[in-house]
Protein backbone atom coordinates (compact mmCIF):
# COMPACT_ATOMS: atom_id res chain seq x y z
CA UNK A 1 0.00 0.00 0.00
CA UNK A 2 1.39 3.41 -0.96
CA UNK A 3 1.06 6.48 1.20
CA UNK A 4 -1.85 7.89 -0.82
CA UNK A 5 -3.84 4.70 -0.22
CA UNK A 6 -2.86 4.81 3.46
CA UNK A 7 -4.13 8.39 3.80
CA UNK A 8 -7.37 7.38 2.10
CA UNK A 9 -7.74 4.40 4.45
CA UNK A 10 -7.23 6.45 7.62
CA UNK A 11 -9.40 9.32 6.32
CA UNK A 12 -12.32 6.99 5.77
CA UNK A 13 -11.82 5.32 9.14
CA UNK A 14 -11.92 8.80 10.71
CA UNK A 15 -15.13 9.61 8.82
CA UNK A 16 -13.59 12.66 7.13
CA UNK A 17 -14.02 14.03 3.61
CA UNK A 18 -11.11 15.12 1.48
CA UNK A 19 -12.24 18.72 1.96
CA UNK A 20 -12.20 18.33 5.75
CA UNK A 21 -8.72 16.81 5.73
CA UNK A 22 -7.51 19.61 3.47
CA UNK A 23 -8.90 22.28 5.81
CA UNK A 24 -7.34 20.68 8.90
CA UNK A 25 -3.80 20.51 7.47
CA UNK A 26 -3.93 23.72 5.44
CA UNK A 27 -3.98 22.51 1.84
CA UNK A 28 -6.56 22.43 -0.93
CA UNK A 29 -9.04 19.60 -1.45
CA UNK A 30 -7.58 18.83 -4.91
CA UNK A 31 -4.19 18.35 -3.22
CA UNK A 32 -5.62 15.64 -0.97
CA UNK A 33 -7.29 14.07 -3.97
CA UNK A 34 -3.93 13.94 -5.77
CA UNK A 35 -2.31 12.26 -2.78
CA UNK A 36 -4.95 9.58 -2.62
CA UNK A 37 -4.80 8.90 -6.34
CA UNK A 38 -1.02 8.75 -6.41
CA UNK A 39 -0.51 11.87 -8.52
CA UNK A 40 1.59 13.62 -5.87
CA UNK A 41 2.90 13.14 -2.35
CA UNK A 42 2.24 15.18 0.78
CA UNK A 43 5.05 17.47 1.84
CA UNK A 44 7.17 15.99 4.61
CA UNK A 45 6.13 18.85 6.89
CA UNK A 46 2.54 17.59 6.65
CA UNK A 47 3.21 14.08 7.90
CA UNK A 48 2.95 15.01 11.59
CA UNK A 49 -0.32 17.01 11.18
CA UNK A 50 -1.82 14.14 9.17
CA UNK A 51 -0.75 11.59 11.77
CA UNK A 52 -2.28 13.66 14.57
CA UNK A 53 -5.47 14.11 12.57
CA UNK A 54 -5.85 10.36 12.11
CA UNK A 55 -4.70 9.60 15.69
CA UNK A 56 -1.77 7.50 14.50
CA UNK A 57 1.99 7.92 14.66
CA UNK A 58 4.05 9.06 11.69
CA UNK A 59 5.57 5.57 11.65
CA UNK A 60 2.09 4.07 11.40
CA UNK A 61 1.22 6.49 8.62
CA UNK A 62 4.25 5.28 6.71
CA UNK A 63 4.09 1.67 7.87
CA UNK A 64 2.36 0.35 4.76
CA UNK A 65 4.51 2.31 2.37
CA UNK A 66 6.41 0.05 -0.03
CA UNK A 67 8.73 2.81 -1.15
CA UNK A 68 8.76 5.34 -3.90
CA UNK A 69 7.83 4.11 -7.36
CA UNK A 70 9.57 5.50 -10.44
CA UNK A 71 6.32 7.22 -11.43
CA UNK A 72 6.08 8.90 -8.03
CA UNK A 73 9.75 9.88 -8.24
CA UNK A 74 9.20 11.31 -11.69
CA UNK A 75 6.29 13.41 -10.42
CA UNK A 76 8.49 14.78 -7.63
CA UNK A 77 11.16 15.72 -10.16
CA UNK A 78 8.56 17.45 -12.33
CA UNK A 79 7.26 19.30 -9.28
CA UNK A 80 10.81 20.39 -8.42
CA UNK A 81 11.26 21.78 -11.92
CA UNK A 82 8.00 23.71 -11.63
CA UNK A 83 8.84 25.08 -8.18
CA UNK A 84 12.29 26.18 -9.32
CA UNK A 85 10.57 28.57 -11.73
CA UNK A 86 8.94 30.56 -8.93
CA UNK A 87 10.56 29.65 -5.61
CA UNK A 88 14.06 30.25 -4.21
CA UNK A 89 16.59 27.63 -5.21
CA UNK A 90 17.61 26.78 -1.64
CA UNK A 91 14.01 26.28 -0.50
CA UNK A 92 13.25 23.84 -3.28
CA UNK A 93 16.54 22.05 -2.62
CA UNK A 94 15.72 21.59 1.06
CA UNK A 95 12.27 20.32 0.10
CA UNK A 96 13.83 17.72 -2.19
CA UNK A 97 16.47 16.75 0.39
CA UNK A 98 13.62 15.73 2.66
CA UNK A 99 12.39 13.17 0.14
CA UNK A 100 15.90 11.90 -0.53
CA UNK A 101 16.35 11.27 3.19
CA UNK A 102 12.90 9.75 3.50
CA UNK A 103 13.48 7.34 0.61
CA UNK A 104 17.18 6.33 0.80
CA UNK A 105 16.69 3.53 -1.73
CA UNK A 106 14.77 5.60 -4.28
CA UNK A 107 17.65 5.54 -6.76
CA UNK A 108 15.62 6.94 -9.66
CA UNK A 109 14.71 9.97 -7.54
CA UNK A 110 18.29 10.45 -6.32
CA UNK A 111 19.64 10.35 -9.88
CA UNK A 112 17.22 12.83 -11.36
CA UNK A 113 17.13 15.11 -8.34
CA UNK A 114 20.92 15.43 -8.55
CA UNK A 115 20.76 16.10 -12.28
CA UNK A 116 18.06 18.73 -11.90
CA UNK A 117 19.82 20.67 -9.16
CA UNK A 118 23.26 20.32 -10.74
CA UNK A 119 21.99 21.67 -14.06
CA UNK A 120 20.16 24.46 -12.24
CA UNK A 121 23.37 25.47 -10.49
CA UNK A 122 25.20 25.51 -13.81
CA UNK A 123 22.43 27.54 -15.41
CA UNK A 124 22.45 30.08 -12.58
CA UNK A 125 26.24 30.26 -12.64
CA UNK A 126 26.50 29.84 -8.89
CA UNK A 127 29.98 30.41 -7.42
CA UNK A 128 31.80 27.38 -6.03
CA UNK A 129 31.09 28.27 -2.41
CA UNK A 130 27.35 28.40 -3.13
CA UNK A 131 27.10 25.06 -4.88
CA UNK A 132 25.68 21.99 -3.17
CA UNK A 133 28.30 19.56 -4.39
CA UNK A 134 28.12 17.33 -1.33
CA UNK A 135 24.40 16.67 -1.83
CA UNK A 136 24.77 16.13 -5.58
CA UNK A 137 27.75 13.79 -5.26
CA UNK A 138 26.05 11.87 -2.45
CA UNK A 139 23.02 11.30 -4.68
CA UNK A 140 25.12 10.02 -7.56
CA UNK A 141 27.21 7.81 -5.31
CA UNK A 142 24.04 6.38 -3.78
CA UNK A 143 22.73 5.41 -7.22
CA UNK A 144 25.93 3.45 -7.89
CA UNK A 145 24.58 0.97 -5.32
CA UNK A 146 21.44 0.29 -7.38
CA UNK A 147 20.83 -3.21 -8.72
CA UNK A 148 19.74 -1.70 -12.04
CA UNK A 149 22.66 -1.48 -14.44
CA UNK A 150 21.10 1.36 -16.41
CA UNK A 151 20.84 3.54 -13.30
CA UNK A 152 24.40 2.74 -12.26
CA UNK A 153 25.76 3.66 -15.67
CA UNK A 154 23.73 6.90 -15.71
CA UNK A 155 25.11 7.87 -12.30
CA UNK A 156 28.65 6.99 -13.35
CA UNK A 157 28.22 9.09 -16.49
CA UNK A 158 27.06 12.06 -14.41
CA UNK A 159 30.05 11.66 -12.09
CA UNK A 160 32.36 11.45 -15.11
CA UNK A 161 31.06 14.77 -16.44
CA UNK A 162 31.15 16.32 -12.95
CA UNK A 163 34.88 15.71 -12.61
CA UNK A 164 35.59 16.28 -16.30
CA UNK A 165 34.25 19.83 -15.99
CA UNK A 166 36.57 20.32 -13.02
CA UNK A 167 39.48 19.02 -15.12
CA UNK A 168 40.03 16.24 -12.60
CA UNK A 169 40.57 13.70 -15.38
CA UNK A 170 42.00 11.00 -13.12
CA UNK A 171 38.82 11.00 -11.05
CA UNK A 172 36.63 11.22 -14.14
CA UNK A 173 38.32 8.17 -15.66
CA UNK A 174 37.63 6.10 -12.55
CA UNK A 175 33.90 6.18 -13.24
CA UNK A 176 34.36 4.75 -16.72
CA UNK A 177 34.93 1.43 -14.95
CA UNK A 178 31.13 1.18 -14.70
CA UNK A 179 30.94 0.97 -18.50
CA UNK A 180 31.79 -2.29 -20.27
CA UNK A 181 35.06 -2.39 -22.20
CA UNK A 182 33.19 -2.53 -25.51
CA UNK A 183 30.72 0.24 -24.71
CA UNK A 184 31.26 2.92 -27.41
CA UNK A 185 30.49 5.67 -24.89
CA UNK A 186 33.28 4.46 -22.62
CA UNK A 187 35.76 4.71 -25.48
CA UNK A 188 34.51 8.12 -26.59
CA UNK A 189 34.74 9.54 -23.08
CA UNK A 190 38.18 8.04 -22.57
CA UNK A 191 39.30 9.61 -25.85
CA UNK A 192 38.14 12.99 -24.52
CA UNK A 193 40.35 12.50 -21.46
CA UNK A 194 43.28 11.52 -23.70
CA UNK A 195 42.73 14.66 -25.75
CA UNK A 196 42.69 16.89 -22.68
CA UNK A 197 45.82 15.28 -21.24
CA UNK A 198 47.91 15.67 -24.41
CA UNK A 199 47.72 12.02 -25.45
CA UNK A 200 46.70 12.91 -28.98
CA UNK A 201 47.83 9.69 -30.66
CA UNK A 202 45.84 7.58 -28.22
CA UNK A 203 42.80 9.83 -28.64
CA UNK A 204 42.96 9.61 -32.42
CA UNK A 205 43.36 5.84 -32.35
CA UNK A 206 40.42 5.32 -30.02
CA UNK A 207 38.12 7.63 -31.99
CA UNK A 208 39.11 5.99 -35.27
CA UNK A 209 38.39 2.57 -33.80
CA UNK A 210 34.98 3.89 -32.77
CA UNK A 211 34.40 5.21 -36.28
CA UNK A 212 35.30 1.91 -37.88
CA UNK A 213 33.20 0.02 -35.33
CA UNK A 214 30.27 2.34 -36.07
CA UNK A 215 30.46 1.33 -39.72
CA UNK A 216 30.49 -2.36 -38.81
CA UNK A 217 27.46 -2.00 -36.54
CA UNK A 218 25.48 0.17 -38.95
CA UNK A 219 26.27 -2.10 -41.90
CA UNK A 220 25.12 -5.15 -39.95
CA UNK A 221 21.82 -3.46 -39.13
CA UNK A 222 21.32 -2.62 -42.81
CA UNK A 223 22.15 -6.25 -43.69
CA UNK A 224 19.53 -7.49 -41.21
CA UNK A 225 16.93 -5.10 -42.62
CA UNK A 226 17.86 -6.21 -46.13
CA UNK A 227 17.36 -9.88 -45.24
CA UNK A 228 13.97 -9.05 -43.72
CA UNK A 229 12.96 -7.23 -46.90
CA UNK A 230 13.99 -10.24 -48.99
CA UNK A 231 12.03 -12.53 -46.69
CA UNK A 232 8.93 -10.44 -47.31
CA UNK A 233 9.76 -10.20 -51.05
CA UNK A 234 9.79 -6.43 -50.71
CA UNK A 235 12.27 -5.78 -53.50
CA UNK A 236 11.64 -2.05 -53.54
CA UNK A 237 12.88 -1.79 -49.98
CA UNK A 238 15.71 -4.23 -50.72
CA UNK A 239 16.95 -1.91 -53.48
CA UNK A 240 16.79 1.06 -51.11
CA UNK A 241 18.85 -0.80 -48.52
CA UNK A 242 21.43 -1.90 -51.09
CA UNK A 243 21.88 1.75 -52.08
CA UNK A 244 22.23 2.76 -48.43
CA UNK A 245 24.89 0.09 -47.79
CA UNK A 246 26.87 1.29 -50.79
CA UNK A 247 26.60 4.90 -49.59
CA UNK A 248 27.65 3.84 -46.10
CA UNK A 249 30.79 2.14 -47.41
CA UNK A 250 31.62 5.29 -49.38
CA UNK A 251 31.00 7.60 -46.40
CA UNK A 252 33.26 5.59 -44.12
CA UNK A 253 35.89 5.07 -46.86
CA UNK A 254 35.82 1.31 -46.50
CA UNK A 255 36.91 0.71 -50.09
CA UNK A 256 35.36 0.84 -53.56
CA UNK A 257 34.92 -2.95 -53.55
CA UNK A 258 32.44 -2.68 -50.67
CA UNK A 259 30.52 0.04 -52.50
CA UNK A 260 30.00 -1.93 -55.72
CA UNK A 261 29.39 -5.45 -54.37
CA UNK A 262 26.25 -4.75 -52.35
CA UNK A 263 23.62 -5.50 -55.00
CA UNK A 264 24.97 -8.75 -56.42
CA UNK A 265 22.62 -11.05 -54.51
CA UNK A 266 19.62 -8.92 -55.39
CA UNK A 267 20.61 -8.82 -59.06
CA UNK A 268 20.77 -12.63 -59.15
CA UNK A 269 17.42 -12.97 -57.39
CA UNK A 270 15.83 -10.67 -59.95
CA UNK A 271 17.84 -12.33 -62.74
CA UNK A 272 18.76 -8.91 -64.07
CA UNK A 273 21.44 -9.69 -66.68
CA UNK A 274 22.62 -6.14 -67.25
CA UNK A 275 22.88 -5.29 -63.56
CA UNK A 276 24.55 -8.62 -62.70
CA UNK A 277 27.18 -8.08 -65.39
CA UNK A 278 27.82 -4.48 -64.31
CA UNK A 279 28.26 -5.42 -60.65
CA UNK A 280 30.58 -8.35 -61.37
CA UNK A 281 32.71 -6.23 -63.70
CA UNK A 282 32.99 -3.57 -60.99
CA UNK A 283 33.82 -6.17 -58.33
CA UNK A 284 36.64 -7.65 -60.40
CA UNK A 285 37.93 -4.19 -61.33
CA UNK A 286 38.01 -3.02 -57.72
CA UNK A 287 39.17 -6.18 -56.01
CA UNK A 288 42.38 -4.51 -54.83
CA UNK A 289 40.28 -2.13 -52.70
CA UNK A 290 38.88 -4.98 -50.59
CA UNK A 291 41.05 -3.66 -47.75
CA UNK A 292 40.89 -0.05 -48.87
CA UNK A 293 40.07 1.17 -45.37
CA UNK A 294 43.62 0.35 -44.27
CA UNK A 295 44.86 3.17 -46.49
CA UNK A 296 42.14 5.69 -45.67
CA UNK A 297 43.23 8.83 -43.78
CA UNK A 298 40.15 8.31 -41.60
CA UNK A 299 41.93 5.40 -39.94
CA UNK A 300 45.50 6.70 -40.09
CA UNK A 301 46.23 6.00 -36.41
CA UNK A 302 44.79 2.50 -36.31
CA UNK A 303 47.12 -0.47 -36.38
CA UNK A 304 46.47 -2.99 -39.13
CA UNK A 305 48.42 -6.14 -39.68
CA UNK A 306 51.30 -5.58 -42.08
CA UNK A 307 50.11 -8.19 -44.53
CA UNK A 308 50.75 -8.68 -48.20
CA UNK A 309 47.25 -9.21 -49.56
CA UNK A 310 48.45 -10.03 -53.10
CA UNK A 311 48.18 -13.79 -52.86
CA UNK A 312 44.94 -13.58 -50.90
CA UNK A 313 43.32 -11.26 -53.46
CA UNK A 314 44.46 -13.58 -56.24
CA UNK A 315 42.67 -16.44 -54.49
CA UNK A 316 39.53 -14.32 -54.05
CA UNK A 317 39.57 -13.48 -57.75
CA UNK A 318 40.01 -17.15 -58.66
CA UNK A 319 37.04 -18.09 -56.47
CA UNK A 320 34.91 -15.32 -57.97
CA UNK A 321 35.65 -16.45 -61.53
CA UNK A 322 34.96 -20.03 -60.56
CA UNK A 323 31.68 -18.93 -59.01
CA UNK A 324 30.58 -17.40 -62.32
CA UNK A 325 30.26 -20.92 -63.67
CA UNK A 326 27.69 -21.92 -61.07
CA UNK A 327 24.63 -22.66 -63.20
CA UNK A 328 22.34 -22.82 -60.15
CA UNK A 329 23.09 -19.18 -59.39
CA UNK A 330 23.96 -17.66 -62.78
CA UNK A 331 22.16 -19.98 -65.19
CA UNK A 332 20.15 -17.03 -66.52
CA UNK A 333 23.43 -15.50 -67.80
CA UNK A 334 24.42 -18.45 -70.02
CA UNK A 335 23.44 -16.69 -73.25
CA UNK A 336 25.08 -13.41 -72.30
CA UNK A 337 28.23 -13.14 -74.41
CA UNK A 338 29.91 -10.56 -72.19
CA UNK A 339 29.34 -12.82 -69.21
CA UNK A 340 30.96 -15.72 -71.01
CA UNK A 341 33.89 -13.49 -71.88
CA UNK A 342 34.13 -12.45 -68.26
CA UNK A 343 34.27 -16.12 -67.27
CA UNK A 344 37.04 -16.66 -69.81
CA UNK A 345 34.98 -19.02 -72.02
CA UNK A 346 35.50 -18.97 -75.77
CA UNK A 347 32.89 -18.88 -78.50
CA UNK A 348 32.97 -22.67 -78.87
CA UNK A 349 31.85 -22.95 -75.27
CA UNK A 350 29.04 -20.51 -75.89
CA UNK A 351 27.74 -22.50 -78.88
CA UNK A 352 27.83 -25.67 -76.88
Amino acid sequence: MEIGETIKKYRKEAGLTQKEVAKRVGVSAPAVNKWENGYSLPDISLLSPLARLFHVSVDELLAHEKGLTDNEANRLVEEALERLQTEPFEEVLEWMKGYIERYPNAYFLALWAARVFESQELRLGLPEDKKNEEFILDCYQRVLESEEEGLRISAAESLYYFYYRKKDYTKAEQYLAYFSEENPERKRKLAAIYRETNRQEEAYKMLEELLYGSYQRANQVFQDLYQMALGEEDYTKAHLLVDKMAALAQLFEIGKYHEVCQGLELATLEQDEEWTLLIMEQILSNLESLYGFTESPLYAHMEFRDTDYTSYLAKVKEDLLQGLKDEDVYGYMKNNQKWQELKGDNHENIRN
